[in-house]
């Protein structure tokens, strides 16, 4: 298991949170999602190490924007 946090622009409230951990959750590999909003962090346990641009991308799905990776 890989254990990643991720800093994410944008989150306000419960809905961002909810948005993100399902885009970020349907990534293949992802067994579990934890969001702060309050911090703006995204933490992603996973099966192996994940592609930035894979977690980019689900992020800006949910309208987010990663930053600082």
């Amino acid at each position: 298991m890989v254990t990643t946090t991720y800093q994410v622009q944008g989150m306000t409230c419960g809905h961002c949170a909810t948005s993100v951990s399902a885009e970020v959750g349907a990534i293949t590999g992802v067994n579990d999602v934890q969001v702060d909003v309050a911090a703006g962090k995204v933490t992603v346990t996973s099966a192996g190490p994940l592609d930035t641009d894979t977690v980019r991308a689900a992020v800006d799905e949910a309208g987010y924007e990663l930053v600082g990776a």
